[in-house]
């Protein structure tokens, strides 16, 4: 088996081939769309044979599952990075907070095709329908175990709804990210400009202290 060297990293050509497809595949459903991105687009633009395709993925549809899955399986993890092992005073929570969150933009602004797939896809098959819905259920529980850690530190109170909390924090996020990468934005408006670090601090601000951003 041939070997190459990418990145600091060495890979066999198979497992290159295999990435160099789905790089590819996610960008153009990210642009043109699902139902509107054929194999051959995918192969034409990799320049390698339609069978070549048919070596590592079954169909559109599977190349398709297998970048949520592998997308999701990378952002939950980035998630879980917020379960607290000790608790804290509230500075503590808003700086953890504050970090957790600029590793999911960090995360969003890296895999930018991926997420707007997440955010914005819309009219796809029903299995890659179900498993953007899975995803964005599973990002869900896993602040609310987040939450629901620093309730059991008694860093947040016992009295907290935390299906709510989990789910205003989510909204809150999506939206966020889907604005600062997608848009649209207001002709005067900056957001798009803002780095990783400012839209954490920003978005951290409104989560913990409101429009009164104290």
């Amino acid at each position: 088996m041939i070997i190459i060297t990418r990145k600091d990293q060495v890979v066999t050509r198979r497992d290159w081939r295999r990435s160099q497809l789905l790089e590819i595949a996610v960008e153009r459903f990210a642009k043109y769309g699902y139902q509107n991105t054929k194999i051959s687009d995918i192969v034409n633009q990799a320049g390698v044979a339609q069978g070549t395709f048919y070596w590592y993925f079954k169909s559109k549809e599977m190349i398709a599952l297998e970048i949520i899955q592998s997308g999701r399986e990378r952002l939950l993890e980035v998630i879980r990075k917020g379960y607290r092992s000790e608790g804290g005073s509230v500075q503590d929570m808003v700086q953890g907070s504050q970090r957790l969150l600029a590793d999911i933009f960090r995360f969003a602004q890296e895999n930018k095709d991926f997420m707007e797939l997440l955010l914005r896809g819309t009219g796809e098959e029903e299995a890659i329908r179900n498993a953007f819905r899975d995803t964005r259920i599973e990002m869900e529980e896993a602040f609310r175990s987040n939450i629901e850690r620093a309730v059991e530190l008694g860093m947040l109170p016992a009295s907290l709804d935390l299906d709510m909390r989990a789910a205003l924090l989510m909204s809150l996020i999506e939206g966020t990210v889907a604005r600062w990468l997608f848009g649209p934005n207001p002709s005067n408006s900056k957001l798009n400009e803002r780095s990783v670090e400012e839209m954490a601090a920003e978005t951290v601000r409104f989560e913990f202290f409101g429009l009164l951003g104290i």
